[in-house]
């Protein structure tokens, strides 16, 4: 290629900061979208090409686009809304998308990009925060094999393990989607661990260090309890992200008339946290459905 290869990652938080960071480091000519001044200016302080609010100024020249951004309705207002992105893209610009969306939103989406010349790659990731700003994301992807092509640097940068689900996009929604069932059933669980063990009196510190180092432990509740533990709640990722991405999960299995009786117990537990104001601190918070314990950082 005769330039330097320029992706655009639209959405800079925990999980979009970490792949506009692996892509700085892979060598990528990176420009960084996001609303929040801060996140633009950390960006800018590690070498990006570019910050903005929007990519619009920059869009003739990118090879890729990557959007790691909350749902669909933030994909289509950023790409084919009224000032959307993708009429502004070169025929053949690759977009990546990797929020987690229904399998059908990514179908449509896709099929609209495609129409107007673009290559899509449904790609949900995972692995936290850490993970992408290592470049060790897993991710889950599906579309057309030239989209894989015109993607393989930005996927190089940012992944760890690249699964091919298939051709058509959707494929890879429908795996991230499975994935989130077992991913929200483990906090909900591990939150209702440590409240049964606050309210049986057992220090939490002592709870999670027996936990981890036996057959009970899970990442999920190695990686979110310790945040109970200090009473931090920012977040990281939000108890109404789990909202949302368990109500996929059940979306899902209405479709395909099954039944998921714990998946559908954890999204009870994350909308009892939500419905009691906690949908914006961190997922971990789901804790605060139960009633009559007293945990770290709580007003004595």
């Amino acid at each position: 290629m005769s330039h330097p290869y320029q992706v655009a990652v639209i959405g800079l938080g925990a999980m979009g900061m970490g792949a506009a960071l692996s892509c700085l480091r892979a060598g990528l000519q990176t420009h960084g979208i996001d609303l929040a001044p801060a996140a633009r200016e950390r960006l800018a302080a590690a070498g990006a090409a570019s910050v903005g609010a929007n990519a619009h100024a920059i869009a003739d020249r990118l090879d890729a686009v990557l959007l790691l951004v909350v749902n669909a309705a933030q994909v289509r207002r950023i790409l084919l809304g009224e000032e959307g992105l993708a009429r502004r893209l070169r025929p053949g610009t690759a977009v990546m998308i990797s929020a987690t969306i229904a399998s059908e939103e990514a179908k449509a989406i896709a099929a609209e990009l495609e129409a107007q010349d673009l290559l899509v790659l449904d790609a949900p990731v995972s692995g936290g925060a850490v993970k992408a700003e290592a470049g060790e994301m897993v991710v889950m992807a599906s579309g057309a094999r030239a989209a894989f092509e015109r993607l393989q640097p930005v996927l190089d940068a940012v992944a760890g393990r690249v699964f091919v689900i298939g051709e058509q996009p959707g494929q890879g929604s429908t795996v991230k989607i499975i994935h989130q069932l077992l991913a929200g059933v483990h906090i909900a669980v591990a939150a209702e661990a440590m409240a049964l063990a606050s309210r049986a009196g057992v220090p939490l510190d002592l709870m999670y260090e027996v936990v981890t180092q036996a057959a009970g432990n899970s990442w999920m509740f190695e990686n979110r309890m310790p945040r109970v533990i200090s009473g931090d709640y920012s977040p990281r990722s939000a108890v109404d992200i789990f909202v949302k991405d368990l109500n996929l999960v059940a979306d899902t299995a209405r479709a395909l008339n099954f039944p998921l009786p714990l998946a559908n117990a954890a999204l009870n537990q994350f909308l009892s946290a939500s419905n009691a104001g906690h949908g914006l601190e961190d997922d971990s918070a789901v804790i605060k459905a139960y009633a009559g314990i007293q945990l770290p950082g709580d007003a004595q």
